[in-house]
């Protein structure tokens, strides 16, 4: 489908029928929710590549970078290890579990399914100085947003405070995705909640362990 034109559905309404099937017309309307939203998202993504932002394109470019492979989480990570004390070590263990489980899912499990592809940066004019690598990966979910926000959600569960500085930062690394132009909106979205989903679980899991293993002893 060209991305450069708006989508539309070929797809005759059912409910125009004198004898409309309420399953067609259900598929129908679905098929219509899922035609609009890709359209909202990759017109966000054009307004985006449009609008200059010279003051701003080399910070998020940078931070773009940084958090390539979950450096810049693990970097975290180990910070609060070596300063946090006990809690700091928990909150580490916590944040990179879930980083590790998110990333797996969204890598490993998800783009190989959902299989769409990364925006065109050409077409879109995304202005060259934004630009970082074009992962081979496919788009759809966002890994670097699935892993930060498990990070942010997993280590914030055992230390609060940190809540709200580790989920703006990941929100910001999930913006600077779009804004290099490698990911559409919905992509990133996406991957924020399967991060944040990984992290509940992956923080629940540990605690259960840990439960079961003071109980042994």
């Amino acid at each position: 489908m060209d991305s450069s034109r708006p989508d539309t559905l070929h797809l005759v309404d059912p409910s125009s029928g004198e004898a409309a099937d309420s399953s067609a017309t259900e598929a129908y309307r679905w098929s219509r929710i899922v035609i609009e939203v890709g359209n909202l998202d990759r017109n966000i993504y054009r307004a985006v590549a449009a609008t200059p932002t010279p003051t701003i394109d080399a910070a998020l470019r940078r931070l773009s970078l940084s958090a390539d492979g979950g450096a810049l989480w693990f970097g975290l990570a180990a910070g609060m290890a070596v300063v946090g004390g006990r809690r700091g070590r928990w909150a580490a263990l916590e944040g990179v579990a879930s980083l590790i489980t998110a990333s797996a899912v969204a890598n490993l499990a998800l783009k190989p399914v959902l299989r769409r592809e990364r925006p065109d940066r050409e077409l879109h004019q995304v202005d060259i100085a934004r630009h970082v690598p074009l992962p081979t990966t496919t788009s759809f979910p966002s890994g670097h947003s699935a892993s930060a926000f498990a990070f942010a959600n997993g280590a914030s569960a055992a230390m609060p405070e940190l809540g709200l500085p580790l989920r703006m930062l990941a929100t910001a690394v999930g913006w600077s995705r779009v804004h290099t132009g490698v990911h559409y909106p919905g992509d990133v979205l996406t991957g924020a909640i399967v991060g944040s989903s990984c992290a509940e679980a992956t923080v629940a899991l540990h605690r259960r362990y840990q439960r079961q293993r003071a109980d042994r002893s």
